[in-house]
């Protein structure tokens, strides 16, 4: 349980104590600082404490989002500052400090006096300590309340005035809006969001958690992949509301954690990871369902996971490369802004992107109402503007500005290229560091032979172009990648190796085959999703070992090569389908057991938006 230490005489009529205990807090009273440093001292080093000025007025939701929120280890509101056990001795040392500096002028409540040029009044040591915090170096997060009220009023006046100021604002609207994304879809904005916040308040009040409703979210999304794969109207009907029903979940268990600041790093990673399964499983049940009307949409369903796999990488790639980077503003950059003040263009570039709202409501209606053909090909056609439009985007950003990128940025798209022990070997070649020429261009170079060994040339030559593929991915590595374009490598690689897998599964023209190329496709995607999800965590990228177990983008490419030359189709069907399960139980069993113990260990809360919905 957590713990809140009032400091000074509590004031009749106030509802402080309770308003804490309903968030959890264990409250003691400390009649001065230096009996509020002894209680300090008691509590365990594991529990989170708060120190809150017994004259605080506020809303319960402003205490809420300043001492409750899991992400941050210390966090202050106006009278109240608290510390997870990660911030503990910070808060330890400050409230000494201040406790010794009591007889006289504290230097750190002087120091916190000048902020902008403005005198801050900071009566109670709640406030002095947060001071002291900041004065000396922490990151003190101070969540922003806007019309929420917190204050310690001096005198009864004040405290009245104060008093009818929270009356007159209901937090629990504001909780209500806040638990909705700020930057959302259209599609959810306008058809989601609406009530699905109201089931989010729903699942609080009784006691369910964000993670039970992801799960509920993946169950239901697997139901409709179930229906779908029957291949009957009713079976495409029943999959459509499904997939819906399951997106509305997908939102709530976001809003939920919002609306009652339960965020864990395992929560992230489920959320994340568990859209991704939604959607290709919802893919696999369309292909399974067309297949028993007779029509054969595997080579479809595989191209649609390739594109949108893709199409995150490109999205994840830029992202990273441009995180803490230091850039002028572009043409393009400004170009944007000055359209967002135009109020119809916001939703419209919104909506071209086709973010997950929008596609999976697309995907829902035409399942429903016409053939998993025709909504593979409206995905693909639509997946396939909204990537060249983000991508043509984010180049012209690239090369209109000078930025700097950081040495992680550079790390995270090495990380992200995934490249194995073939790569890493050509990379240690004797002077394979020291060439001029960036590294983007020895990457389209491998990506250009392979596809014209795929769509020309016979099977050996397949085998040819991805060792060469190989070699050319080792030396665009073998520099940091902190050109304006490298963040185009990962996703190039990405294409390379999914795309490599597809074509030669198309080629073999057997039954099965395709199939096993979705499933491999799949384990290899989850595998660098999880890349990212590690990476956004600021968990690092998986082990090197994994990666060289599971041979690297580029040890893969070739070996699906060499099994297609030597095999026959039949054969090479079931070695896909062997090197799909094994590349599945070695990622999935190193990813859960690192997320799971991660999340034990007390791994820092983060809430990563993801994909707009």
């Amino acid at each position: 349980m957590s713990t809140a230490i009032l400091t000074g005489q509590p004031v009749p009529g106030s509802s402080l104590e309770n308003d804490l205990r309903s968030l959890g807090f264990d409250v003691r009273i400390a009649a001065d600082g230096t009996e509020a440093e002894t209680l300090l001292a008691q509590v365990p080093a594991d529990q989170r404490v708060a120190v809150v000025d017994a004259r605080f007025v506020g809303h319960l939701h402003a205490l809420r989002l300043g001492l409750t929120d899991p992400r941050f280890p210390l966090a202050a509101i106006p009278g109240a500052v608290t510390a997870r056990p990660a911030g503990r001795q910070a808060l330890t040392r400050a409230m000494a400090r201040e406790n010794s500096a009591a007889g006289g002028t504290s230097p750190w409540s002087s120091a916190a006096r000048e902020q902008g040029g403005a005198p801050v009044v900071l009566d109670g040591l709640a406030d002095r300590i947060a001071a002291a915090l900041e004065a000396d170096g922490a990151e003190v997060h101070r969540p922003e309340l806007g019309s929420l009220v917190a204050a310690v009023p001096d005198d009864p006046q004040s405290r009245n005035e104060t008093r009818q100021a929270v009356d007159a604002v209901d937090d629990e609207a504001i909780r209500l809006k806040s638990a909705v994304k700020a930057r959302d879809g259209f599609f959810t904005t306008f058809f989601i969001s609406p009530y699905s916040r109201y089931l989010a308040r729903w699942c609080a009040r009784r006691g369910l958690t964000p993670n039970q409703v992801t799960t509920a979210s993946l169950l239901t999304a697997l139901v409709a992949a179930g229906c779908a794969a029957t291949g009957t109207r009713a079976g495409f009907v029943a999959a459509g509301v499904l997939l819906i029903a399951s997106f509305v979940l997908d939102c709530t268990d976001g809003q939920l954690a919002r609306y009652s600041l339960q965020y864990s790093t395992l929560g992230a990673w489920l959320d994340a990871t568990f859209d991704r399964a939604k959607e290709y499983a919802y893919y696999a049940g369309l292909a399974l369902g067309a297949a028993r009307g007779g029509d054969d949409v595997w080579a479809l369903a595989l191209g649609a996971m390739v594109l949108q796999t893709c199409r995150h990488v490109v999205d994840f790639s830029f992202n990273e490369a441009n995180a803490g980077a230091t850039a002028s503003t572009s043409p393009t950059a400004a170009l944007s802004e000055r359209l967002d003040r135009v109020g119809w263009t916001v939703w419209v570039r919104r909506m071209i992107v086709l973010p997950i709202g929008e596609r999976w409501a697309m995907i829902a209606v035409l399942t429903a109402a016409t053939t998993p053909r025709i909504t593979f090909c409206a995905l693909l056609v639509g997946c396939a503007f909204a990537a060249a439009y983000t991508t043509a985007g984010r180049v012209l950003r690239s090369v209109t500005r000078t930025a700097r990128r950081t040495d992680r940025a550079a790390r995270a798209l090495a990380d992200l290229a995934d490249n194995g022990p073939l790569a890493s070997l050509a990379a240690a070649l004797p002077g394979a560091g020291a060439h001029r020429y960036p590294p983007l261009p020895p990457a389209v170079l491998g990506v250009a032979v392979l596809a014209c060994a795929l769509f020309l040339g016979g099977p050996w030559s397949v085998v040819v172009a991805a060792v060469c593929h190989a070699l050319l991915a080792g030396l665009a590595l073998a520099r940091p990648l902190t050109g304006r374009l490298d963040w185009l490598i990962p996703p190039l690689l990405r294409a390379a190796e999914y795309g490599t897998v597809l074509v030669l599964a198309a080629e073999a023209d057997v039954p099965g085959a395709l199939p096993a190329a979705f499933g491999l496709v799949a384990a290899v995607a989850y595998h660098h999703y999880d890349t990212v999800y590690r990476i956004r965590g600021d968990a690092g990228a998986p082990p090197a070992w994994l990666v060289r177990a599971i041979g690297g983008q580029e040890g893969r490419t070739l070996l699906v090569a060499v099994l297609a030359a030597l095999l026959t189709a039949t054969q090479f069907t079931v070695a896909l389908t062997v090197l799909a399960v094994a590349v599945a139980l070695v990622v999935l069993a190193e990813s859960i057991h690192f997320w799971v113990t991660s999340h034990l260990r007390g791994a820092p809360a983060v809430h990563d938006e993801g994909e707009p919905a």
